[in-house]
């Protein structure tokens, strides 16, 4: 906090945020963890900093992460050559197994350590641990890319229930062993949606849905999913923003209460969203 702050100052900033703390207290907030905050070295800080904070207030914070540049990082390295279809990463059983190597491991175990040195008691899990995420193959030629089938969320309960941040990595499996590499957006709205969290946050590297792309005041704070649905039909929502809409629109459809697209280059933006008025981006709600 500013050391220009009084303590009174910093006092009454305590007293503002107790509603908030009241309402989200013993409550489960799925955070999709992505984009720039993921990258730039103060922002990632800054967002373990604020999941360890809700977590010792109480919050239930589940963190579900990605790490596309980390993998194409490694695929460098190794000669091999990164092939996007659909905004996709064409896997083959090479590049499932590097995409296993980096989520499942580097990146993951980097972000329990974050949280750990922060102060958080946080447990890294794969989407392979428990069968937490069922898939299916979802195109030949998308190879090892999955469609989810289904979510067990016995582990991240027991992990919840003991006290820890749970951090998962989105890879999958099916019934015969194989790995799928799982969108990180469509994991986190399913396992919101399975654990019936209050909130989820999407982390993004835009303000969040805005009437003119190219004009940041134009931010929509709150839509309704028939509201979304008109955007996309208007052309408002195009490009990049349509598959994560219709993932705040499945989250809720599968119990979430509301979804929210933030704006994650914002420092502490997660604590704007849950402990004041403010808010960082725009909230999906169902009606």
């Amino acid at each position: 906090m500013d050391k220009n702050f009084s303590n009174a100052q910093r006092a009454e900033v305590l007293t503002q945020a107790l509603p908030y703390i009241q309402q989200y207290n013993g409550k489960v907030v799925v955070v999709k963890y992505g984009g720039n905050a993921m990258i730039n070295q103060t922002l990632k800080e800054q967002v373990m900093e604020d999941i360890v904070l809700l977590h010792l207030i109480g919050v239930k914070v589940v963190l579900v992460h990605g790490g596309g540049p980390e993998i194409n990082e490694l695929m460098d390295k190794l000669g091999k050559k990164a092939t996007f279809v659909d905004g996709l990463r064409v896997t083959d059983k090479e590049t499932i197994d590097i995409v296993q190597m980096v989520l499942a491991g580097k990146v993951n175990k980097s972000l329990v350590n974050y949280l750990e040195v922060n102060g958080g008691k946080a447990m890294g899990v794969s989407g392979i641990d428990g069968r937490l995420i069922e898939a299916e193959m979802k195109n030949e030629r998308l190879g090892y890319v999955g469609e989810i089938t289904n979510i067990n969320i016995g582990c991240i309960e027991d992990l919840l229930n003991n006290g820890y941040i749970p951090v998962i990595s989105t890879v999958g499996c099916d019934k015969e062993g194989n790995i799928y590499n799982i969108n990180g957006d469509t994991a986190a709205a399913r396992i919101a949606g399975a654990l019936k969290a209050e909130r989820l946050i999407m982390m993004t590297d835009i303000a969040g849905i805005l009437k003119d792309k190219n004009d940041p005041t134009t931010l929509i704070p709150k839509i309704t999913i028939k509201e979304a649905k008109e955007l996309f039909e208007s052309g408002i929502i195009q490009g990049g923003m349509i598959p994560k809409v219709n993932c705040c629109i499945d989250a809720i459809g599968h119990g979430v209460k509301n979804v929210i697209i933030m704006d994650g280059r914002i420092p502490h933006s997660i604590l704007m969203e849950i402990l004041t008025d403010e808010g960082a981006g725009t909230m999906v709600v169902e009606a």
